[in-house]
């Protein structure tokens, strides 16, 4: 890959922009939100309608709602990986810990993403990414901070956490390996209702007896994720991620817990200390050497 495919585009950095926004923003949202909706109920009535909302806006652009020959097993892999895997996992460790010490466990997966692209891909590991991948790692145990040490109090947390990014770092890579011939919006959508109907079922067994009447901020949480963080995100990040090398678009992701601290300032009250502003400076760091065009 030359280095001009090897970097995004303008439309990808809008892109990436809004993805980091849409993401960002919902770690502190979700809290919200789990307040007065079930686990299960939450990620899967999101997956559930935004799968659909999804698919309606790919047959309203005229694009057709049927699955090529073949490829069933194949989206049900992804869905396994991108859409289970992680939203599952990730639900329960946000559960069992704070939320931004597992948002950051999550963003860990630029890590196995990179080790599973060299594996299944054969990408090769230029200095430059290599280098964003340090930075980006670095950025990450800085924005933990003084939290490392209080990690091995929450051990079933960090497992979740550690899977949840593991399972995600291996959906990127076949979502990249298989190159399904679908339009991204409907690749999106069916990914999401393949993912949906196991845990909607799960829920309806497990959490039905916890169901109640939502407040207005946990309704509002849950509309924002149906429309930005599912319907929007995941299309955006699909996007991204089959436009360049797996190790450009997960550092990418990076900036992504960095808009979450922020988001925690706006919307929780948090104050940010040392570590979140050396995180942010490494983070961005991380993204500058992947995404800048290399000289001459």
């Amino acid at each position: 890959m030359t280095e001009e495919r090897a970097r995004l585009s303008s439309f990808g950095l809008i892109l990436l922009a809004l993805l980091a926004l849409g993401w960002g923003l919902n770690w502190p949202i979700m809290k919200i939100v789990l307040r007065d909706v079930p686990p299960l109920t939450f990620r899967g009535g999101c997956l559930l309608l935004g799968g659909l909302g999804v698919l309606l806006i790919g047959r309203l652009d005229g694009q057709s709602w049927a699955i090529p020959r073949g490829a069933f097993g194949k989206l049900a892999m992804l869905a396994a990986t991108n859409i289970v895997g992680w939203n599952v996992l990730m639900v329960y460790g946000v559960g069992l810990m704070s939320s931004g010490r597992a948002a950051l466990l999550g963003y860990t997966m630029p890590l196995w993403s990179v080790g599973f692209s060299v594996w299944l891909l054969r990408e090769r590991l230029t200095p430059r990414r290599i280098l964003g991948l340090a930075l980006g790692l670095a950025g990450v145990a800085a924005l933990m901070g003084s939290d490392l040490g209080r990690l091995g109090a929450a051990p079933v947390g960090v497992l979740c956490m550690l899977g949840a990014a593991m399972s995600w770092g291996l959906g990127v890579v076949l979502l990249k390996r298989y190159a399904l011939k679908m339009p991204t919006t409907m690749l999106t959508g069916w990914s999401m209702l393949f993912g949906a109907l196991p845990v909607c079922v799960a829920a309806l067994l497990l959490e039905s007896g916890e169901w109640r009447a939502v407040g207005f901020w946990p309704a509002f949480g849950l509309a924002y994720n149906v429309v930005v963080a599912f319907m929007f995100c995941y299309w955006a990040w699909n996007r991204i991620v089959l436009m360049v090398p797996v190790a450009v678009s997960s550092l990418s992701s990076l900036i992504t817990p960095v808009i979450g601290v922020m988001g925690g300032m706006l919307l929780l009250g948090e104050q940010p200390g040392w570590n979140e502003l050396a995180g942010a400076v490494l983070i961005l760091g991380a993204l500058a050497t992947v995404l800048l065009p290399q000289r001459k």
